[in-house]
């Protein structure tokens, strides 16, 4: 009896983590800096026949697993494609029911993320937002500031193009002010002057609904970035679809444009 107990206590331990694949990937193997283009909520939900909220609403979860799941394997940086300066052209109604998603995030997800010590950063142009919104995410940062476990960025009103323009007109006048000289800028510069200042370029791009391009987003950031694409639409990406990604990104040889460098 004892022999049997102990056979279905190794089942149970091994049922229990199946869904956890952390243990074919070592640590050295983790990218550092994981970003992910969420995309495929509206088509998944018309797919379902449900409205795009449903969608949207059903893609929150994902987000929520792939960031518990990013944290409890190591990753040390990770940034979401939450919603576009692009998005901003959807119909009122959905850029509405988008906000209120978000309203709730900040104000629901937020005690979870003190509790697994997680880290909130918001990257984009927040002058777009409504005061109140604008308002949560500042109380959201600061209540997660000391934070050390991961950090987790979300690109909320985030264009690539955009956010490079921005840091052009801020170091225009920076020189035209005489605070900064021409030869001062450099990519170091520019790097520090980006809304992710202070954050390592991405290792890893993940890209959901078979779609194979980067969509505006991070794109000074994402010049030596590896890239992988699934055609799993977002609510349907999982801890599997996470940990395919990270194999085939350990498999990797990385170049930076010069010496290769194995990420095994």
């Amino acid at each position: 009896m004892q022999k049997l107990c102990q056979f279905f206590g190794t089942l149970w331990r091994k049922a229990r983590h199946s869904s956890l694949p952390s243990h074919i990937l070592p640590k050295h193997t983790l990218p550092q800096h994981v970003a992910i283009i969420m995309d495929g909520n509206s088509r998944w939900a018309k797919l379902v026949g449900k409205p795009a909220i449903y969608g949207h609403q059903k893609g929150a979860d994902a987000a929520y697993n792939a960031v518990k799941f990013a944290s409890e394997i190591g990753i040390e940086y990770l940034t979401l494609f939450a919603f576009s300066s692009e998005n901003w052209a959807r119909p009122a109604h959905e850029v509405s029911e988008l906000m209120d998603l978000l309203r709730h995030y900040l104000k629901v997800q937020v005690s979870k993320l003190v509790e697994n010590n997680i880290r909130l950063r918001i990257i984009g142009d927040r002058q777009r937002l409504a005061p109140d919104v604008q308002e949560m995410i500042h109380i959201a940062e600061e209540k997660t500031s000391q934070q050390t476990k991961m950090t987790l960025i979300m690109a909320i009103s985030y264009g690539g193009r955009d956010e490079i323009m921005r840091v052009c007109k801020e170091i225009s006048l920076q020189v035209q002010e005489k605070r900064l000289k021409v030869g001062d800028i450099n990519e170091s510069l520019i790097s520090d002057h980006l809304d992710t200042a202070g954050i390592p370029d991405p290792d890893l791009l993940i890209r959901t609904s078979g779609e194979y391009r980067i969509s505006n987003f991070l794109c000074w950031q994402l010049a030596y970035t590896e890239l992988y694409f699934t055609q799993n639409l977002w609510p349907d990406f999982t801890r599997e679809t996470f940990a395919n990604a990270l194999e085939d990104y350990a498999r990797r040889e990385r170049r930076f444009g010069g010496v290769s460098v194995h990420v095994t």
